[in-house]
């Protein structure tokens, strides 16, 4: 990748800090984009322990219907069975979802702040905004650097 000419990159934060090399600048890229995949990991999550809880709570329908049609041995089973069952061992998901914002999603998203303060000065998507200035056709609507322009 080539240095381009961060004078025209766009506003200050993004723009590359003075000696920051072209690997860095693709490495904090490459870590931006791995937290973002996670920020979509946690959305899957979130997404799952919404369902899972949805259907926990059908099944009290469900246990209603069957005792009403006289499946009382199977309402019996859905009822002591699958009711109010943990996801994993001890868990429901809403633990999982703590246990993950808490752990790992906590870690990864400080680790990436740290790398930026400590390489970038804190500045976000310096790779991005390279790459926006590259591909941008100069003066054609649609394309500009910034909202003012």
């Amino acid at each position: 990748m080539q240095n381009v000419n961060h004078s025209s990159s766009g506003p200050d934060l993004h723009r590359r800090p003075e000696g920051l090399d072209d690997t860095t600048v693709e490495a904090l890229g490459e870590l931006s984009k791995a937290l973002e995949t996670i920020h979509r990991v946690r959305g899957h999550l979130y997404s799952a322990h919404q369902l899972v809880g949805g259907a926990d709570l059908t099944l009290d329908r469900v246990v209603k219907l069957l005792q009403e049609a006289g499946h009382n041995e199977t309402a019996d089973r859905v009822e002591h069975e699958l009711l109010g069952r943990n996801l994993l061992p001890g868990r429901w998901t809403f633990q999982i979802m703590e246990e993950f914002d808490d752990g790992y999603y906590a870690a990864f998203q400080e680790i990436e702040r740290d790398a930026r303060e400590k390489l970038a000065g804190g500045r976000r998507h310096i790779y991005e905004a390279e790459m926006k200035e590259r591909r941008r056709t100069h003066g054609m609507p649609g394309h500009e650097a910034t909202p003012e322009e």
